[in-house]
């Protein structure tokens, strides 16, 4: 009996998660990792280690791998297409992935099919976002390096002309983005899977918090969001995965604004921190989804098994030994799932995450809070 390698390429906690979720369905997986410490390189019996932007490490590494993925997107498009060429499946494909590499083709590409999006435009410099500030509403205004941000990186506030951070997106070498700072009530995610024959599944709505930039909570399904608007949230992110060729995990990330709109935010066509709720909530996990629809197999049932789930990310803080934290928290609250990456502590690195859930919301989240709090040392009780 032969089980297909799943090449992925990318060693961090996504590809550790993805692999786990491949494990029961017998699914071998070959890892391109940047060094043997990284949080999948731990665990994953074949590791090859090297360089994701060099082309011929690319190839060697794709070879006797049935398709390949990755946990992050910053293989460069060009290789990709390579990739193609030889004949080597990649999922999501270049043609899609470009769209959550760089934040302004996926813009063109949004307003194009017409889904709503903050208002935007290129930026050459400072003059240019003079200009942009005032064909709208004025400062503030925000910048975004078209390539490479994440986690609030790559993201400046701009409040007025004068503002000396103006100039510093400008540093990077890379394409600016402006765009209107959206008065939102919350951020929300839409997190769908879609498999290469077009079958797709979505996952409840969630409501995303984030702290300095950060996704520090999530809460599925987002609470007190009307079905329309939940509904409506569903089919944008199944349309764009459609629309943009899409196959694999691909996370939505919306603006929820206070006249009652929802703005795209940011794409990410990979496992997300947004769905990792559904770890421990969902019948099927995000891992094990993306894992179905980059093999082509039939998508597993997204719906959740409880009212509520709730997942708080696990920081590094002043702690760096968190294993004699589990006697409490496990004492604590039997039901909770600690998910950990193998990484070394660093202060507001992300090295985990807890899940709860249960029927009342209140409960779920103070137990999910506790438990990461606890961990990373910021209470003691």
């Amino acid at each position: 009996m032969t089980f297909p390698v799943v090449g992925m390429i990318g060693g961090g906690q996504l590809a550790r998660m993805t692999h786990e979720a491949g494990i029961p369905l017998g699914i071998r997986f070959k890892l391109l990792s940047d060094t043997p410490q990284d949080s999948a390189a731990q665990v994953v019996n074949e590791v090859v280690i090297g360089d994701h932007r060099d082309l011929e490490t690319l190839r060697a590494f794709a070879r006797g791998c049935d398709v390949i993925t990755f946990d992050h997107e910053h293989v460069p498009t060009e290789h990709l297409r390579a990739l193609e060429a030889d004949g080597i499946p990649v999922r999501p494909g270049p043609d899609a992935l470009v769209h959550a590499q760089d934040k302004g083709v996926m813009r063109a590409k949004l307003t194009e099919i017409g889904v709503a999006c903050p208002r935007h435009r290129l930026v050459a410099g400072p003059a240019d976002v003079a200009a942009f500030a005032e064909e709208g509403d004025g400062f503030p205004v925000v910048l975004k390096t078209v390539r490479g941000g994440y986690d609030g990186k790559g993201v400046w506030v701009i409040k007025g002309a004068d503002d000396p951070a103006v100039a510093e997106p400008f540093k990077a070498g890379v394409d600016v983005l402006a765009e209107e700072k959206v008065d939102f009530v919350r951020e929300l995610a839409a997190n769908v899977v879609r498999s290469p024959h077009g079958q797709a599944v979505a996952y409840p709505v969630v409501e995303s918090r984030q702290v300095a930039g950060v996704c520090d909570t999530v809460i599925a399904p987002a609470p007190d969001l009307g079905h329309d608007l939940a509904l409506q949230a569903e089919r944008m992110a199944l349309t764009i995965a459609k629309e943009l060729g899409v196959v694999g995990h691909l996370a939505v990330e919306l603006f929820q604004t206070r006249d009652g709109r929802i703005l795209v935010n940011e794409l990410a066509m990979r496992p997300h921190n947004s769905g990792h709720w559904s770890m421990d909530g969902a019948v099927t996990s995000q891992f094990a989804n993306h894992v179905r629809a980059v093999l082509d197999l039939p998508l597993g049932d997204p719906r959740p098994r409880q009212p509520w789930t709730v997942m708080v990310n696990v920081l590094g803080g002043d702690y760096p030994d968190m294993y004699p934290a589990y006697l409490h928290c496990m004492a604590r609250d039997p039901q909770l799932k600690i998910h950990m990456y193998g990484k070394d502590v660093k202060p507001g690195r992300k090295v985990g995450h807890v899940n709860t859930y249960g029927d009342d919301l209140d409960d779920v989240l103070e137990r999910a809070t506790h438990a990461a709090h606890y961990l990373r040392g910021t209470i003691t009780e």
